[in-house]
């Protein structure tokens, strides 16, 4: 509570003095006190009903009344028995709130999400963060209770979840869905019903997950790391991207939950905003925001395809090229235009010969128009006139006539 409500201040007589006004008050109350002597307050009913009427109309849900319960034959107070869990998802939103990574009223605890057969998965910690670059991460808190198998089911029931279309989803995209069981990979996840409840991502892929250990071992979560990433595989893995280009190393992680891991004592000791932050599939250590982040995902993709058209449509061209022909009495390469004319049949047939070049199939043209001129010219001339063989005989039988 300290840390939550008063990061920067370096003791808690502050926060320990209001929770002691607000159980004088009979607002709060201390349900246990743990081995190192931190102490775990609840609202009382009274507290809880004037928090309800305080942030709920906020919009802030508020968790479900502790009740006072004892067992009848030791008189021992019921329902402690998540105190030390409850601590640790207090003390994770705390570490994420110094460091700066959401509001102290942007977290909530125990957030349901209801799956297709009814089954309700609980995130221990749901905390949006947006001017942090972390619009929406879901915290899984362990304290190495439960199997890392039943980690893994929980990572599969996020998936499953990640992929479910909301009540209203129209038909054609309901019968998509339907049509076989990969074909909701192809519906935006705009459509989904993840997007009605969280905020984009910001990133490729589904609602990012974290899980957080605490009070436990170094080998204990290597064991439960390793088990995760291996059995966990199809739901934290990219994928391939579908493409015929050859050299795309970019990965798919369009249908993928955002894993990543680290430690609370990790998260304590340098801060939620440091390289404490292990993303699966990778080996060392980042930043909540470089480990969600895809720098191997969508923009590698579109920069590498967009390589590959250009290398491709080079190649094509050059192919091209090497089949232009070259005019058999210039020794010039055809241009375009002379290639389409001489190949394309609505325009072979008046292309005269097709295996010379434009500029000499020009002078074939102009000599040819250049004949049918002169023989036009010549066919139109006037006849000329006879000449006369004897051209003194009429003139003098005239004069003898005379």
């Amino acid at each position: 509570m300290w840390k939550l409500t008063r990061p920067d201040n370096k003791h808690d007589k502050l926060t320990r003095d209001n929770l002691l006004d607000l159980e004088d008050h009979h607002l709060v109350r201390i349900e246990s006190v743990q081995e190192d002597q931190r102490q775990v307050w609840v609202l009382t009913k009274r507290g809880h009903g004037e928090a309800k009427q305080l942030l709920e109309p906020k919009g802030i849900r508020v968790s479900v009344l502790r009740k006072q319960e004892y067992d009848p034959d030791t008189g021992e107070l019921l329902g402690t028995g998540y105190d030390d869990h409850a601590a640790a998802v207090t003390s994770t939103a705390a570490e994420l709130h110094r460091a700066g990574i959401g509001h102290r009223l942007g977290f909530q605890t125990e957030i349901g999400h209801r799956l297709g057969n009814s089954y309700v998965q609980r995130a221990d910690l749901v905390v949006r963060a947006p001017e942090a670059g972390v619009p929406v991460l879901l915290l899984e808190i362990d304290r190495r209770t439960e199997d890392a198998h039943d980690l893994v089911a929980k990572l599969r029931r996020y998936w499953e979840w990640g992929r479910l279309l909301p009540r209203d989803a129209d038909k054609h995209t309901v019968d998509l869905a339907r049509s076989r069981p990969d074909a909701i990979d192809h519906v935006d996840h705009e459509k989904r019903l993840w997007r009605r409840v969280y905020p984009p991502t910001g990133r490729e892929g589904l609602v990012p997950v974290a899980f957080v250990f605490a009070d436990t071992t170094e080998a204990k979560v290597a064991n439960t790391v390793a088990v995760l990433e291996e059995a966990g595989r199809r739901y934290w893995a990219p994928r391939r991207h579908q493409t015929l280009h050859r050299g795309i190393t970019a990965k798919d992680y369009g249908q993928a939950v955002p894993v990543v891991v680290t430690t609370l004592e990790q998260l304590q000791e340098h801060g939620a905003d440091a390289a404490v932050w292990r993303r699966l599939g990778r080996k060392s250590e980042q930043t909540l925001t470089a480990a969600l982040d895809n720098p191997d995902g969508e923009a590698l993709f579109r920069d590498q395809e967009a390589r590959a058209d250009a290398e491709e449509e080079q190649r094509r061209a050059a192919e091209l090229e090497a089949q232009r022909p070259v005019c058999k009495r210039c020794g010039q390469k055809f241009t375009d235009q002379r290639w389409e004319e001489t190949t394309a049949h609505r325009t072979a047939w008046n292309a005269g010969d097709v295996f010379v070049c434009g500029p000499c199939h020009a002078d074939d043209v102009a000599r040819k128009e250049a004949a049918a001129e002169a023989a036009r010219l010549q066919a139109a001339a006037p006849p000329e006139p006879e000449d006369d063989p004897e051209p003194d005989r009429g003139r003098g039988w005239f004069r003898r006539r005379a």
